[in-house]
């Protein structure tokens, strides 16, 4: 079966096989048990705390649900990747078509800036709420939010459109191997032939400028807050505004972070193995969605509390539905 595409005489892959951390091919089934492991408890994490914030009227407020939401996010940007990573690992099954692999590509970075743009919608929400608490419930209404995750949704778009549509006019005839579990966008632009200046102008000028608008916006608002939230004269107030900043700031510095390290190493580190980009990728895809419902459920005084009924009732259940022991032989009827 051919692979190639052969219009106007310019030869190009039109799949490729997925190859997740080359260094260790033959023992790549030995990752199965630890990704699945982490996948379960990505989705056991995020969901209770979905969950949790559904099934409680007094949690549908504002902050709780753009809370929901970013967790929702880190559900499906683990399941865009982990699952076909997963069944590649364990049947060696892992072709992928060239649109699948677009595709997943722009899933991947949508999610990932979708993820910074409801931290941006999170920082807006918490502004109002310290520094106008009065006017707060006229200002951010159902309508507000709707907007801004609309809002959100579209700039993301954008920001990711451009770098994968770039990447779907490339000829791909180097290989049709990719070292790497995922179609990541540098992975995939290794295997082109030609002039791909344009493509990594693009990818790293709107990467820059979207990593550094977000900081200044975010460092503006938070400052702004902090600052706010230090003049509150209730000591348990204060107390309350600055632990929620606290875990907003948490989840910021551990998204951004994660994926700052990993971009700058990709960079510098030409000459690590691809075994340990591929490591790098999965630490900046996969780390926020497990570190993000642990901060938010542990921090977050309401959520905490709910889950700790929520156990309290569970436990009850099952210690009352424990089946009765057998009656002995005196005890038996006749």
């Amino acid at each position: 079966m051919s692979w190639w595409s052969n219009d106007t005489n310019n030869e190009s892959y039109t799949s490729f096989l997925l190859v997740g951390f080359p260094g260790i091919r033959e023992a790549r089934a030995l990752l199965v048990l630890p990704f699945l492991s982490l996948y379960l408890v990505i989705l056991f994490t995020n969901a209770l705390v979905i969950h949790t914030v559904a099934s409680q009227r007094s949690l549908h407020q504002p902050m709780y649900l753009l809370i929901a939401l970013l967790l929702a996010v880190n559900i499906c940007a683990a399941t865009t990747v982990l699952p076909a990573m997963l069944f590649s690992f364990s049947t060696r099954f892992n072709r992928i078509s060239l649109p699948r692999c677009l595709g997943q590509m722009f899933c991947i970075y949508f999610l990932i800036v979708f993820d910074c743009n409801i931290l941006l919608v999170m920082a807006l929400d918490r502004f109002v709420a310290i520094c106008y608490p009065l006017r707060y419930p006229e200002i951010v209404t159902g309508q507000l939010l709707a907007g801004l995750v609309g809002l959100a949704a579209t700039r993301s778009t954008c920001i990711v459109a451009p770098v994968v549509v770039l990447a779907s006019r490339v000829r791909f005839c180097r290989s049709d191997v990719i070292h790497h579990f995922a179609c990541e966008h540098m992975a995939l632009m290794k295997l082109s032939c030609g002039d791909i200046s344009l493509n990594k102008t693009v990818g790293l000028t709107v990467r820059i400028f979207n990593r550094v608008l977000d900081m200044l916006l975010l460092g503006a608002s938070y400052s702004r807050i902090i600052h706010a939230a230090f003049k509150i004269s209730s000591g348990g107030a204060r107390a309350k505004a600055l632990n929620t900043c606290g875990s907003h700031l948490l989840v910021i510095f551990t998204v951004y972070s994660s994926t700052m390290s990993s971009s700058i190493v990709y960079r510098v580190a030409r000459t690590a193995s691809q075994d340990v980009h591929n490591l790098l990728s999965a630490f900046y895809l996969l780390l926020p969605c497990l570190v993000n419902p642990i901060i938010y459920g542990a921090r977050t005084k309401e959520i905490r509390q709910h889950l700790v009924t929520l156990f309290q009732r569970t436990q009850q259940q099952v210690s009352t539905e424990k089946p009765q022991s057998l009656p002995s032989h005196r005890q038996l009827p006749g």
